[in-house]
């Protein structure tokens, strides 16, 4: 390993391409895929913003954005000394009116605002939830008023014909679909008039987190009235709704393999140069007696520390531009993304080391007569 180590640094302007094609496959990698998270995970905010356990919806909801009306009086079904609370949930898409003409597809959430309320998103802050108990009342992201044609808080607009008034704002709830429209459970009842004693979802609060499968369980009997998810696998099932239904997912992973397939090439390549100018010196270790197994774990050697250079060059310039991308779109980073992505760089590199291994069968010491 020490002499691999020294040859690299005697040779780093040979080398020096490997270890950047590195750099930039792991760096492909990790921003693609992270790119992908953090998009779809915007699909699962009412969700993942919300306190609720456990979602209970219509059987055939794909995502959290698609629910079907359910009886609230399905609210009976989790009479159940686990559970501590039960309250309606009321989502569904209508028409924006734009004060400056035409119009916007809007999702329409409303929920108790009450103290200890599921519903709302950790962003609603208490001024927020006294204003929302006025009727009509709505609370966007400011990110999205442009788009909404509204300029400050205050202004008037209608909502498949119910007139509306923003009261406030939120920031980082900025919607792949159309926008977020935050409001009170009557507010969207009067602006979505679903039938009669109707709900979307029926949000549930357990004792504790340990008796959430359990009361998931139980509800798996009437599963052809009703679906009941823990939080976390119904977001996961909303996101991986959005991923399989706008392909998007395909695109970016495409992206992503393209983009290893050209480090991979180039490493290759690198490598492969790298041991054909150095033949002489190989045959020179091979006239000293040293065995053909340890001239080949010297180029398997180099091969692990240009993966390794590469990965510790790409790792403060994904920190870096995940940064400067959450301005614009939101990358995520979870630690299992960073563990797959070191794993399959180095894995490339070291596949890159033994294809470029195939140029030292004929390697002996007459190659220094020729």
């Amino acid at each position: 390993m020490s002499y691999a180590i020294s040859t690299l640094w005697h040779e780093r302007a040979r080398f020096f391409p490997g270890v950047l094609a590195v750099a930039f496959s792991a760096l492909l990698i990790a921003l693609q895929c992270g790119l992908l998270l953090g998009l779809f995970s915007i699909t699962s905010i009412p969700i993942d913003e919300s306190d609720a356990d456990i979602w209970v919806a219509h059987p055939e909801v794909p995502s959290v954005d698609l629910g079907r009306p359910i009886p609230e009086a399905w609210a009976s079904y989790l009479a159940m000394p686990e559970v501590v609370r039960v309250e309606p949930y009321m989502e569904g898409f209508g028409y924006w009116d734009k004060p400056t003409g035409g119009m916007e597809l809007c999702l329409v959430i409303g929920s108790r605002l009450g103290p200890g309320a599921m519903g709302p998103v950790r962003q609603l802050t208490a001024e927020h939830r006294a204003l929302l108990a006025q009727p009509g009342a709505i609370v966007v992201d400011e990110a999205e008023m442009g788009r909404l044609g509204i300029s400050k808080v205050g202004d008037y607009t209608e909502i498949v014909g119910k007139q509306v008034r923003v009261v406030g704002t939120v920031r980082g709830l900025r919607s792949l679909a159309g926008p977020y429209v935050f409001c009170s459970l009557e507010t969207a009842r009067s602006i979505l008039r679903p039938p009669p004693d109707q709900t979307t979802f029926l949000l549930v609060r357990c004792r504790s987190k340990e008796d959430i499968p359990t009361v998931v369980e139980r509800l798996k009997k009437y599963d052809r009235k009703l679906m009941a998810m823990a939080a976390e696998d119904f977001s996961v099932r909303s996101r991986w709704h959005w991923l399989t239904k706008t392909k998007a997912g395909i695109a970016l992973g495409l992206a992503a393999i393209l983009g290893l397939m050209v480090g991979a090439v180039v490493t290759y390549q690198t490598l492969r140069s790298a041991t054909v100018a150095s033949l002489k010196e190989y045959a020179v270790l091979r006239a000293l007696g040293i065995p053909r197994r340890h001239v080949i774990g010297l180029v398997v050697g180099q091969s692990f520390w240009v993966g390794l250079a590469g990965i510790a060059i790409s790792i403060p310039l994904i920190h870096s531009l995940a940064i400067v991308g959450n301005i614009g779109a939101k990358v995520l980073l979870p630690w299992w993304l960073w563990t797959a992505a070191i794993s399959i760089t180095m894995t490339v590199a070291m596949l890159s080391g033994l294809l470029a291994l195939r140029t030292l069968r004929h390697v002996e010491p007459v190659t220094l007569l020729r």
